[in-house]
């Protein structure tokens, strides 16, 4: 595996995420009609469009990386995702799309051996971004068009602050997860935005207790790794990428020491 220049990678892929973006919000102006996939999962015409633009970009950019795609893998592509690989979800919070909250994200990552080492979140309806990659740190770019660094935090003395997802929580597992804990409060949010919110020090803590599949989460882990803080099972074990299957375990996502 040659390697590559993660800064100058970097800033070729968040226009990417940008027209994804424009794309999706063109849709969400109007009526869309909504489907169901084989696991039951919403789809719409933005998930595939978006993916379509992403897919030609990171093609032309980098012609020898292989894409990992959720609607392709979804559809019955095969794909091998090797020892470098994008990760793709084009539209992280369909629900949340559907809506009409605006946490949803555009998700873009960059996996090497096993592990995220770039990523772009982008949320077009609230026109916020965050990036980040190895050894480069993470920024946060918002309406006003000004690149902020960003990075994780040490929790207060009142507790942790917990993010759980909107759309897909498990209060009864939550309440098992955080017994024993100090907690100052549970604050919801969609899609990838929650690790995002541990990347800029909003939170201190994400579990997930629930399926989630790897290209849901490996641009938010990228941001955050590169913020300071990390991914792990609930065993404590970094979790890793290019599964069979793509499947993830349960985790917990984690700022610096937290």
């Amino acid at each position: 595996m040659q390697p590559i220049r993660h800064a100058n990678l970097l800033e070729q892929v968040i226009p990417l995420a940008r027209e994804a973006g424009k794309l999706i919000m063109a849709i969400y102006a109007e009526d869309f009609a909504v489907t169901h996939k084989a696991d039951a999962s919403p789809v719409t015409q933005a998930d595939a469009v978006a993916e379509a633009a992403i897919v030609q970009g990171l093609r032309a950019l980098a012609p020898m990386i292989p894409i990992v795609a959720e609607e392709a893998v979804s559809a019955g592509e095969k794909v091998s995702a090797g020892e470098r690989f994008w990760l793709v979800d084009p539209l992280d919070g369909t629900k949340e799309f559907i809506s009409r909250n605006g946490e949803f994200t555009v998700n873009i990552a960059l996996i090497e051996h096993g592990e995220p080492v770039l990523g772009v979140v982008y949320a077009p309806a609230l026109d916020c971004l965050y990036a980040g990659a190895r050894d480069l740190g993470a920024f946060r770019i918002g309406a006003g068009g000004l690149r902020e660094p960003i990075a994780c935090r040490p929790p207060g003395l009142d507790g942790l602050v917990v993010v759980a997802s909107r759309s897909h929580g498990d209060e009864a597992a939550l309440e098992t997860f955080l017994a024993g804990r100090k907690v100052a409060r549970v604050a919801q949010a969609g899609s990838s935005l929650k690790l995002c919110l541990l990347a800029e020090g909003a939170a201190d803590v994400y579990p997930r207790l629930g399926r989630t599949m790897e290209w849901d989460i490996a641009a938010g882990h990228a941001v955050l790794a590169a913020a300071g803080g990390r991914v792990c099972d609930l065993q404590g074990k970094p979790l890793g990428y290019g599964k069979p299957g793509f499947d993830n375990p349960h985790f917990a996502a984690w700022a610096a020491r937290a």
